[in-house]
């Protein structure tokens, strides 16, 4: 059993046909963008703010993801700096019509830096 389950995540998504790369499983790039929306979701909870992205580390898919599955998207604060903050996003899904069988996707460390309307980094707290 997933330690995620005491855990809640920042997003849940059903995975959906109109998702899927040709080899059948989940576009990469779907996940990614499902990661750094995430990540924007946890520092929005951090301080109400604008973020955009600065960085995505090494991402490292170790599983494939398949239409019908619960992906959970588990973000926690690794650090913040004055107008940045760093966030850890781990991916799971349940699979199975029972959701009984939980597996690790990837994790990725993601840099959000809070912006004004102008764009220009601001701090995230006063």
């Amino acid at each position: 059993m997933s330690q995620s389950s005491s855990r809640e995540p920042a997003i849940r998504m059903v995975m959906m046909p109109r998702d899927t790369n040709h080899l059948g499983s989940i576009f990469g790039g779907h996940i990614l963008s499902l990661i750094d929306l995430a990540a924007g979701q946890h520092a929005r909870r951090i301080a109400p703010k604008r973020y955009v992205t600065k960085v995505m580390r090494e991402v490292e898919f170790i599983a494939p993801v398949y239409v019908g599955d619960v992906v959970s998207f588990y973000a926690e604060t690794k650090g913040m700096g004055r107008t940045s903050v760093t966030i850890i996003v781990d991916v799971e899904v349940l699979r199975g019509f029972d959701s009984v069988q939980t597996i690790k996707v990837t994790s990725a460390e993601v840099v959000m830096v809070a912006v004004d309307d102008a764009q220009k980094p601001i701090p995230i707290l006063p």
